[in-house]
Formats: C-alpha cells, structure tokens, sequence
C-alpha cells in the first residue's frame, strides 16, 4: 500500500484536471465535479489494488484473526493455573515443567519465556 501512493497521488492529480476540464466543459457545478472525481478516483484506486493484490483489508485479517486466538489461549491458561486450586491440575504444574522452568506456577524471574514470546509475536506481525 506504501508503494502505491506516489502513484494513487500521481493519478489523483491528472483526475483532478480532467474532472475540472471535463465539468467546465459540461457545465458541472462543484459539487457534481467532486462526486465524479471520487467516484473516478475510487475506481482508479480499485483497479490499482486489483493489479498488485493489496487490498487494505489483507493487512488488518491477521490481526482479525490472531487477537481471538491470544486472548481465549489466555484465558485457557489463566483458567488451568488459577482456576484450578488445590487440584490435580495445579499440582502438576507446580512439579511440571522443563529446561529452566521446573514449576509452572512461579513467575518466570529469568524473563526468558515472556522476550521469546514477544520476539514470536513480532516475527508473526512481521511475516
């Protein structure tokens, strides 16, 4: 999309004067004049979106679609740790584990796991 509006703006202008020419010609007020050049506009706009596949709704889909998956997988693990007190469940988080982190319940205090979390999701944003 960034690579398109030098183009789009490029484009807008030679409209632009062709609507202005075009309405003197037919006698359009002002008003019609710039309904025209937006409807053109959205047309040309359209069409350059078609021609390089870049439609501004691709860009926010992942969004759309990775913000309900984060928050119930976070709330699935809030639930298992938290809502599960004095279970079987919270026992064997507290003796589960692996590498570094041998109990499940405890906060992390080497940070490793919350940066590669956040060096995922980066990676994910950016792909």
């Amino acid at each position: 999309l960034e690579n398109l509006q030098p183009e789009i703006k490029g484009l807008a202008e030679r409209l632009r004067y062709e609507v202005s020419v075009r309405g003197k010609k037919l006698g359009w007020s002002e008003k019609v004049a710039r309904f025209h050049f937006k409807k053109s506009l959205r047309r040309v706009v359209t069409e350059l979106y078609v021609r390089d596949n870049c439609h501004p709704f691709k860009a926010t889909l992942l969004v759309w679609v990775q913000v309900p998956v984060w928050v119930c997988a976070s709330l699935a693990l809030r639930n298992c740790s938290v809502g599960a007190v004095g279970s079987a469940v919270q026992e064997q988080f507290s003796s589960g584990g692996a590498l570094w982190f041998t109990d499940l319940t405890a906060p992390d205090s080497t940070w490793i796991l919350p940066v590669c979390l956040g060096l995922v999701n980066l990676l994910i944003v950016e792909v």
